[in-house]
């Protein structure tokens, strides 16, 4: 029972991190494209419709920070820590449903980080990037 405990832990943070990397994509990201792509009133009724975005916004770095900090640690207990509780938790009955369940977990992880890491660029390094080349 206990190793079916720390499996269902194990899922769940990969699905925490998948939606705080949502999160940090509607807030910070997505706003930015869609301004970069001339769709300003589309972010007007975005924000307006969802004004809590605003909020994260304005604490883009610890928006970005927290939800790294998670990704990191899905990371870490995907490829370290669930692998050694693996062995213990697996019933002999079922030997596929760990599998089964160890390559969705990742799969949902590693969308978390490329959605991430795609936030991140936008967020902090297109602005930079496009005011270098804009420079005559």
């Amino acid at each position: 029972m206990n190793g079916i405990v720390k499996k269902n832990s194990s899922v769940l943070f990969s699905y925490f991190s998948l939606f705080t990397s949502v999160g940090t994509l509607l807030c910070c990201a997505l706003p930015s494209l869609l301004v970069l792509a001339g769709l300003g009133a589309s972010v007007a009724s975005m924000l307006s419709a969802a004004p809590w975005l605003v909020t994260l916004s304005r604490h883009k770095p610890w928006t970005f920070g927290i939800s790294g900090m998670l990704i990191a640690a899905s990371f870490v207990n995907m490829y370290y820590v669930a692998p050694r509780l693996q062995r213990q938790a697996c019933s002999p009955d079922n030997p596929d449903a760990c599998e089964v369940a160890s390559r969705f977990s990742k799969a949902i992880l590693w969308v978390s980080a490329t959605i991430y890491v795609a936030g991140f660029f936008v967020a902090f390094l297109l602005g930079p990037i496009l005011t270098r080349f804009d420079r005559p």
